[in-house]
């Protein structure tokens, strides 16, 4: 089955290009099924970049699933435009009595200031509040997901001595994970944040699962199955090109900035990095939206009363 978004949304053009298909809402609406809700809060700079990246993911997947692009209510993005955001975003308020199969929850460009700094801070923890009524299964995203475990687990985040930024091994921790099926013992994920957070910090009995890290970057997975939420602390969905695009804005600002490691043929950035990590990109969403399939009430009025 197709995902179905926006006719008009410019990541349709390039899901379609892609061979992704692609339902018009129209058809849609003419289908007897019912399709996966899923939500994506978006808080990157680049929207249309990011919507385009999480549809392809989501995507992918013999099952219809429904995007519905989320913002912050009153926080107005400065990277995308206005007339994009009023046509193809609903403010959180506007959605908040609605239910959800699955909801993502992106990073953002605020990791190094305290949490309770952020513009948005008590808003995105009445989303993740929310999330346990209202939704049945969450994924957060690097900052995000520093967030939910800042928010419901009291886990401090600690500034790295240098950005973490590159192509990083991983290792599988808990390979009978439904959401590591198919994985690798050992597979490459990309990384960029200036923050992380540690294993040892973890609270004792709080019931989280480590499911993948690195030696060099640390945790990069964890399970919070009380709360049915599952946090990604670096970037499988980003493009080929994603971190070359990072790295050439960041430079503009400091020439001496080092090369995303083990990244560009070596360490060339005129050369065209090789994509390594597609392949289980694909793998965790398409797991965890059988996961979400497997166990999401038919009725969406049961999602988030208890049930699993």
């Amino acid at each position: 089955m197709p995902i179905k978004i926006p006719d008009d949304l410019p990541a349709r053009r390039t899901l379609e290009a892609e061979g992704v298909v692609v339902m018009r809402e129209a058809d849609a609406v003419r289908q007897d099924i019912r399709p996966l809700r899923i939500g994506l809060l978006n808080l990157m700079p680049n929207k249309i970049r990011t919507e385009t990246q999480v549809a392809r993911l989501v995507g992918a997947t013999p099952l219809q699933v429904e995007l519905t692009l989320v913002r912050i209510t009153n926080h107005v993005a400065r990277n995308t435009s206005a007339d994009h955001m009023a046509s193809f975003y609903r403010p959180w308020a506007d959605v908040r009595s609605d239910r959800f199969d699955g909801f993502i929850i992106t990073g953002a460009p605020v990791e190094r200031m305290p949490f309770a700094e952020v513009a948005y801070w008590d808003e995105l923890c009445s989303i993740l509040d929310w999330t346990q009524s209202h939704v049945h299964r969450c994924l957060t995203i690097c900052w995000a997901a520093q967030a939910a475990l800042q928010h419901f687990h009291g886990m401090p985040k600690h500034e790295l001595p240098r950005k973490a930024f590159g192509v990083f091994p991983h290792r599988t921790l808990v390979p009978a994970s439904p959401y590591l099926r198919g994985f690798s013992d050992d597979f490459v994920v990309p990384v960029s944040r200036w923050t992380e957070m540690r294993a040892q910090d973890i609270p004792a009995g709080a019931g989280l699962v480590r499911l993948a890290e690195s030696e060099a970057t640390g945790l990069c997975l964890i399970e919070d199955p009380r709360r049915r939420l599952l946090h990604m602390f670096n970037h499988l969905e980003y493009d080929t090109g994603t971190l070359a695009d990072e790295y050439r804005r960041d430079a503009v600002h400091d020439p001496a900035i080092p090369v995303p490691r083990n990244y560009f043929p070596d360490d060339d950035p005129l050369r065209q990095p090789v994509n390594g990590w597609r392949s289980h990109a694909h793998l965790l969403f398409g797991n965890w939206i059988n996961e979400i399939y497997q166990t999401t009430p038919f009725d969406p009025a049961l999602i988030g009363r208890g049930l699993s």
